[in-house]
């Protein structure tokens, strides 16, 4: 009853919990480099506190982002929008305080309203938020506000931050352990400190953000755009965190906003950039670059209708909604690759295969269709194809440790142990902590290949 998800894999016994738990597990966090000190901040000159060197974050960007890029499905199939998105990018990135950055920004195939930028600048806006706005002064607030977090240092700042409060919190934890006393109270402690340290440096912090207003304001303006465009988009932000419920999370627990900040930008519109308010916002421009996108907009809204359910795990709903999305767009990456997770949550892999299929077949060089094709097999005890798939996903992503992990599972379906270990040593040696490597280290345990 409690065998390892190797054993009921290699016998073909995988669970719909489990299939539902691999598709979760594989989201490894990113290993960070060690404490780089203190370093001038980019905009005003004083001193701060970074864990991050420049080329490191270079290096982030370089490793990272092309995995949560496609975990937002991956960039946009319409190569005039990304490219409008560059250049646009481009112009404002060149007028900042680090002009030499490697940025660059896609529109992503997510139905989410969120944009977020990797510490080089590697810039992804999904088409959630794209639809939202309806011109291109709005757009420029968005990417200056996202450049404003780049060109302060606030990545860089945050991992410093987040170093020293783990630095402080075993150093107190030890403390208490040493004590006479400590063996009472001291795991409570550990957790407060873990607690407190992941509420503080989990988000960009308000200050942090109130910067990255005030730097994308300037930066906007600095090309030409009305000011007014940045306190535009916030107020859109706003109202539709009250209409849509659910689809702004993300962007709320990433990016907190709040009225203060919006009266603040509107207040910098008005007086300090007043000179402004005559620009032109762009409007026909904007909307003839996302025409596209404005196509798909009743997909997308059945898309997120069917995201939401499936999250309350309201299965058969969100089936009707996402077959309402492919009725609307047939060859819609994301609905197809949306599709085929709500058949596996509902055990019909056949079914989900078949979505998944069509979507490589839609977009063929984008990863995730190729590894949730790999999960799917798996649960189907095609182990084989199944390390196909995933091998398939390794080639286009490569150094995601969770391809480890997941091809540690057919080897084990296919009997080869030594293989199995192999690859289990490889998940461990990225991903030391988390449930994925706790049973990878029960596998090696029962097998004496670890003490």
């Amino acid at each position: 009853m409690n065998q390892p998800i190797g054993e009921r894999a290699s016998r073909g016994s995988l669970t719909r919990r489990d299939m539902l738990w691999l598709i979760g597990v594989v989201s490894a966090p990113a290993v960070l480099p060690t404490l780089s000190g203190c370093a001038a901040h980019p905009v005003t000159g004083e001193k701060v506190l970074v864990g991050l060197s420049e080329q490191d974050e270079i290096n982030i960007d370089r490793k990272q982002a092309p995995h949560q890029f496609s975990n937002d499905y991956g960039a946009v199939q319409d190569d005039s929008l990304n490219r409008y998105l560059g250049e646009m990018n481009g112009r404002i990135a060149a007028r900042s305080h680090r002009p030499k950055m490697p940025y660059s920004c896609r529109a992503l195939n997510a139905n989410y309203v969120n944009a977020y930028t990797f510490p080089a600048g590697s810039i992804g806006i999904t088409r959630g938020i794209l639809l939202e706005m309806d011109n291109e002064a709005q757009l420029a607030g968005l990417l200056g506000h996202e450049l404003g977090h780049v060109n302060a240092r606030h990545s860089a700042q945050r991992v410093g931050q987040s170093m020293v409060a783990e630095l402080v919190i075993t150093g107190v934890s030890l403390a208490v352990a040493a004590s006479d006393r400590g063996s009472d109270w001291a795991p409570i402690i550990a957790l407060g400190g873990q607690i407190g340290a992941s509420a503080l440096l989990a988000a960009y912090s308000r200050d942090n953000e109130r910067e990255a207003d005030s730097l994308g304001m300037a930066y906007m303006a600095g090309v030409g755009y009305p000011a007014s465009g940045m306190s535009e988009l916030m107020g859109v932000l706003v109202r539709q965190s009250s209409e849509k419920p659910g689809l702004l999370d993300t962007m709320f627990s990433s990016h907190p906003m709040s009225e203060e900040r919006l009266a603040t930008m509107r207040r910098e519109a008005s007086g300090r950039y007043a000179a402004t308010g005559s620009a032109s916002v762009q409007r026909e421009r904007y909307m003839d670059q996302t025409a596209g996108l404005r196509k798909l907009r009743p997909a997308i809204a059945d898309q997120q209708t069917g995201e939401q359910a499936m999250a309350r795990k309201r299965l058969p709903e969100a089936q009707q909604a996402l077959t309402s999305a492919l009725k609307a767009a047939p060859d819609d990456y994301t609905g197809l690759c949306l599709m085929a997770k709500c058949q596996i949550a509902q055990n019909r892999r056949a079914e989900a295969q078949a979505y998944l299929a069509q979507a490589r077949r839609v977009y063929p060089t984008e990863g995730q269709a190729m590894q949730l094709s790999g999960i799917n097999l798996l649960g189907q005890k095609r182990f084989a194809e199944s390390q196909q798939e995933l091998n398939r996903y390794a080639q286009a992503l490569p150094g995601d440790p969770d391809t480890d992990f997941l091809l540690a599972l057919t080897h084990e379906g296919l009997q080869n142990r030594q293989a199995a270990a192999q690859s289990y040593r490889r998940y461990l040696s990225a991903v030391p902590q988390g449930d994925a490597a706790r049973h990878a280290t029960n596998r090696l345990k029962s097998w004496g290949m670890v003490k």
